[in-house]
């Protein structure tokens, strides 16, 4: 079906299934905010007075930074990364993840991407309650947190990492180094933690920053950490499918050779794009060039 003939429905679901992984989280990222503020929309009409119903969006999905009220409220760590509040929050988020989701997903694959948001986003959050734990001054806030930005600062921090270098249009027009966005990211992050007077979780996206760098190390090696972390969650699912009939499927053989060759020449096509992408930026790629990035990222 053309993409041009589908409705909005089936829009939504056709990328759900099948779209890139950017555009599933972003939508992810929207239900959850349509529903958040549903909530607070029949609460403010009806005038519901409930303390259940009241402290609902806080219950379930916000991240609890006191250690005794995180226990209580564990899934926080998860629902959070996906919740905001605020229109502007929302909107800042979504537009940062577009730009470095779809980057990240040309050069790496939609199941990196899909294990940098939600690990990043965990990491960022136990950043987090680490520090309130260890830090004075913020052991008598009990505040929450909420928001995919450990997510987004561990994608565009494994960016920055990978390839420091790669220039990505600033509005469209001006070409800078993705390693410069980053930096800039990083240190109003240490700017807040000086002055601690914009209400911003700084821990949480100095943990996504932390897990961004972890994540691009030994990134073609079986001890990379992303691909530990999804031989891990594999095997922990083949667990739930035994007794179940096994399909078998037929595949060429190749020599080693042959493969060793195949895996060399498609790694020096790989790096002669990501050094066009680090002159020129992302947008001078050519169709073929962005589809070549596209097909090898998920035969990583």
């Amino acid at each position: 079906m053309n993409s041009g003939q589908r409705s909005l429905a089936e829009e939504i679901k056709f990328q759900l299934r099948f779209g890139l992984m950017t555009h599933r989280l972003l939508l992810i990222n929207l239900f959850v905010f349509i529903v958040i503020h549903l909530i607070n929309a029949i609460i403010r009409l009806a005038l519901i007075t409930d303390p259940f119903i009241l402290s609902l969006n806080r219950n379930f999905f916000c991240l609890e930074t006191q250690l005794s009220l995180f226990l209580l409220k564990p899934w926080g760590l998860i629902t959070s990364i996906f919740s905001h509040f605020e229109l502007l929050h929302f909107l800042q988020n979504m537009l940062v993840l577009y730009f470095v989701g779809k980057i990240f997903e040309s050069i790496f694959d939609k199941n990196k991407l899909w294990l940098t948001y939600i690990v990043g986003g965990l990491f960022g959050g136990l950043f987090e309650i680490l520090a309130h734990l260890l830090f004075p001054a913020l052991q008598t806030n009990t505040t929450v947190i909420i928001g995919a930005s450990g997510s987004i600062m561990a994608i565009l921090s494994a960016l920055a990492f990978y390839s420091p270098n790669m220039k990505v249009m600033l509005f469209g027009v001006i070409p800078i180094p993705i390693f410069m966005i980053a930096l800039l990211f990083w240190l109003v992050d240490l700017v807040g933690l000086s002055t601690g007077d914009d209400n911003i979780a700084h821990f949480s996206h100095l943990g996504g920053a932390l897990f961004g760098f972890w994540s691009v190390q030994r990134v073609n090696s079986s001890n990379n950490i992303l691909v530990m972390i999804k031989r891990w969650w594999t095997s922990f699912i083949a667990l739930f499918k035994k007794g179940k009939k096994k399909s078998v499927r037929v595949s060429t053989m190749k020599s080693d050779e042959d493969y060793a060759y195949e895996k060399k020449k498609r790694q020096e096509k790989t790096d002669k794009i990501l050094d066009k992408i680090s002159k020129s930026g992302y947008d001078s790629l050519t169709k073929d060039e962005k589809d070549f990035l596209f097909n090898q990222s998920k035969n990583v």
